[in-house]
């Protein structure tokens, strides 16, 4: 976890469908509505929406419903979209005898799928109709390579510098059998069954090529929830990530995107990256289990102390707004620093490490309580950035010399994935790779 924050109206490479207009392409769906004439109440900002009875006539999708993202897109949908409500992550292992060929095909066959489930309109072969129902519901479906999928396929000159493994931390307790994998599949959407319908159109279409090799799902705040857009809370609490990097920002692509080939990345970013490349981000990926039991027996001041920030509204302990500027000088009537040496908020700071900067996209986990009653309950924590070295790298070796959360966390699994850039029209993701 870090303090950035995820931007409230952030740049999409998609576009959003306004409540009165059906998405494009829809057409195995009903278009049925999610609320009665008197059970939809809009709030202030047109966002929050309550209902006061179950739907008793089919009207328009809600917002919520018709929202869509597009697939072709200079960069691959699921960056730098807002939190989605439901998410699924899962990895796969080509399968024994499977190489390059193999690969090609599956990845044509998974873009077409995410192409057309992104649209609203059912995958192509044998759909399961669980989201028969539903609109688009702001569906993005990303690709990845990881490490070991260069030796699988033959394309190990191919492969970025920037894709070396990961460097051990003293945190770490890793589970490597959910850990990494040949390729890697981010699923978003803001409805739970439309989430599914694309992860289960997914495994179908790997068919005998890859398998499974670890799969985890998550959850965060649906839009509309709150009375106006907010900084997401975490499952300790807290408003998490108040400093995240936003597109409107000058230098926002060259610190999340490798730059096109020959182009210059302004600082260095991305200069190793092969051509395939272009347009595309590193995603580190992190599962990280949040002992909730210790965190909650703190009072509220202490969290305030290992954080950095006030838990109410997420300003920093010196004063001001969430947004307002955290000053790290600054001292009580003791002599003591306001925001601890040692706080989460501190620690990560962009400006306390060299610049570095992530943008993270992450979605909460509960996988259940064990016989102790404590909850397996935590962050996937997905994290995007032009070089992975000096974005994740160098701030997690800040954090694990000393960052007073670290007491209460614990990372469980880990992965590094290559994302290129999105597919032009009648291409399918990676091809510049697989057919290059």
């Amino acid at each position: 976890m870090s303090d950035q924050t995820l931007p409230q109206a952030p740049e999409t490479s998609g576009k959003s469908l306004s409540p009165q207009t059906p998405p494009v392409g829809l057409t195995r769906r009903k278009l049925l509505g999610t609320a009665g004439a008197t059970g939809l109440v809009v709030g202030a900002a047109g966002g929050a929406a309550g209902y006061a009875a179950a739907p008793e006539q089919a009207t328009p999708l809600s917002s919520i419903g018709s929202g869509q993202e597009m697939f072709h897109v200079k960069h691959q949908p699921g960056i730098t979209q807002g939190l989605q409500a439901r998410g699924h992550l899962v990895a796969f292992d080509l399968a024994a005898g499977a190489g390059r060929k193999e690969a090609a095909a599956l990845l044509r066959r998974w873009s077409e799928t995410a192409r057309r489930l992104m649209a609203g309109e059912a995958a192509k072969d044998d759909d399961t109709d669980v989201a028969r129902d539903a609109g688009p519901s702001s569906l993005t479906v990303t690709f990845g390579f990881g490490h070991s999928f260069f030796a699988r396929t033959g394309l190990e000159k191919q492969r970025p510098v920037s894709l070396d493994p990961l460097p051990d931390f003293s945190s770490d307790q890793l589970d490597l059998s959910r850990s990494n994998g040949d390729l890697w599949v981010q699923i978003g959407a803001n409805d739970a069954l439309v989430a599914f319908h694309a992860l289960r159109a997914i495994q179908k279409d790997a068919g005998r090529a890859a398998k499974v090799r670890w799969q985890m799902n998550g959850f965060n705040r649906t839009p509309g929830a709150t009375a106006h857009p907010m900084t997401a809370r975490n499952l300790m609490g807290q408003i998490d990530g108040t400093r995240n990097p936003k597109p409107a920002e000058a230098d926002f692509a060259k610190r999340i995107f490798v730059p096109e080939s020959g182009a210059d990345s302004g600082s260095g970013l991305g200069s190793n990256d092969p051509a395939w490349m272009a347009n595309g981000s590193y995603a580190v990926v992190r599962r990280i289990r949040m002992l909730l039991d210790d965190w909650e027996q703190l009072s509220a001041h202490a969290q305030e102390q290992v954080i950095g920030r006030r838990k109410s509204d997420g300003a920093p302990l010196t004063g001001g707004t969430e947004t307002a500027e955290m000053d790290l000088e600054k001292t009580d009537a003791n002599g003591d620093l306001v925001v601890p040496i040692n706080a989460h908020a501190r620690i990560t700071r962009p400006d306390q490490n060299g610049g570095a900067a992530m943008l993270r996209r992450p979605f909460s986990y509960h996988d259940g309580i064990d016989a102790d009653g404590v909850p397996d309950a935590g962050l996937l924590f997905v994290c995007w950035q032009a070089d992975p070295l000096r974005g994740f790298v160098t701030v997690q070796r800040k954090l694990d010399r000393g960052d007073a959360l670290s007491k209460y966390i614990r990372h469980e699994s880990s992965g590094l994935f290559a994302v290129p850039g999105g597919a032009a029209e009648g291409e399918y993701v990676g091809q510049r790779l697989l057919e290059g």
